[in-house]
């Protein structure tokens, strides 16, 4: 990682303004800002619970028939979350974990250190991909293609640096009504509980007001940094028109969301640690009822771009 770029944990206010111009820009800033926190916020960690998420994620999204797949590639990794549960699930021997953010590479390299994986680093533009043709068999992303202006150019990558007959698996991409309702539970939450923690009784509840604030300026600038939100169907013909064979989009949480983003955003408007485990063990048992729910009735009922999360697999052509 020598000649990749620095991380920006604590951007200026000009880089903060040109930002507002510049998506890309934006996105190095605001995941540099959020990369020593990241793992936190988002409640993901390296074991049994994270490890049979991402392997459920991936078997949602793409057939496996168990055999390791032996060269893998992430875009957007972030910490690494996606990419190093399914290497520790034996999906993948060896990794390469990429982002548009020095200091998500960083972090995510730290994690697979600590794992004890074999995980290479790089700071990468997903438009423009720095390996050779035919590099990987296997490229995988979650909730990162919404983060990307061109996806086809992107996804038109993906399929270069593929085998012949290499799989793409990219799951947690928004879909645009489940982002219209998660936003807005997400909006609520977030003003119930700052109110609320005012209150003498709950004031130990409250996070620092400057926490409160970098948490505010953070979510301003995701209105930057999320650039689509996409239509399942949509999405599977720019992985066509890029070139993918045998394209499938699936989606996933409906339920399961109404819960998932209330609790998520109170986590955030809380002191870390003030929950503890019993929460985190409601939050997450909560969250696995309701997506057995999702799973097993509503998908019959419900249209599929009514759910939160798109999945999107395919292939290169042999």
């Amino acid at each position: 990682m020598s000649s990749d770029p620095a991380p920006t944990p604590h951007a200026t206010p000009e880089q903060v303004e040109a930002a507002w111009h510049d998506r890309k820009l934006a996105n190095v800033l605001y995941h540099d800002w959020e990369a020593g926190t990241y793992d936190e916020k988002w409640s993901i960690s390296y074991d049994e619970r994270c490890i049979d998420y991402a392997v459920g994620r991936f078997r949602t999204a793409a057939p496996w028939d168990g055999r390791p797949y032996l060269r893998a590639l992430e875009l957007g990794s972030g910490t690494g979350f996606f990419l190093l549960n399914l290497m520790q699930a034996g999906v993948a021997d060896r990794g390469v974990v990429t982002d548009l953010s020095p200091g998500m590479v960083a972090a995510a390299q730290r994690n697979a250190e600590g794992l004890g994986l074999d995980v290479e680093g790089r700071v990468v533009d997903g438009e423009h991909i720095p390996f050779p043709d035919d590099s990987f068999d296997l490229v995988v992303g979650h909730a990162v293609l919404h983060h990307i202006p061109d996806v086809e150019a992107a996804l038109r990558e993906v399929l270069r640096v593929l085998e012949p007959g290499g799989r793409f698996v990219f799951a947690g991409e928004p879909t645009t009504v489940g982002d219209a309702y998660a936003r807005k539970l997400g909006q609520w939450t977030w003003k119930a509980t700052t109110t609320l923690t005012k209150l003498p009784p709950l004031q130990g509840w409250r996070r620092p007001q400057h926490e409160l604030d970098e948490s505010s300026r953070a979510a301003a600038l995701e209105s930057v940094v999320d650039i689509h939100t996409f239509d399942p169907a949509v999405l599977e013909g720019t992985a066509r028109a890029a070139g993918a064979e045998g394209v499938a989009a699936a989606t996933e949480e409906f339920s399961a969301a109404m819960l998932g983003w209330p609790v998520r955003t109170f986590e955030a408007a809380v002191p870390p640690g003030k929950l503890g485990w019993n929460w985190a063990m409601f939050a997450y048992h909560g969250w696995q009822r309701l997506s057995w729910l999702d799973e097993h009735l509503l998908t019959r009922v419900v249209p599929r771009s009514w759910f939160y999360n798109a999945l999107l697999t395919g292939t290169k052509p042999r």
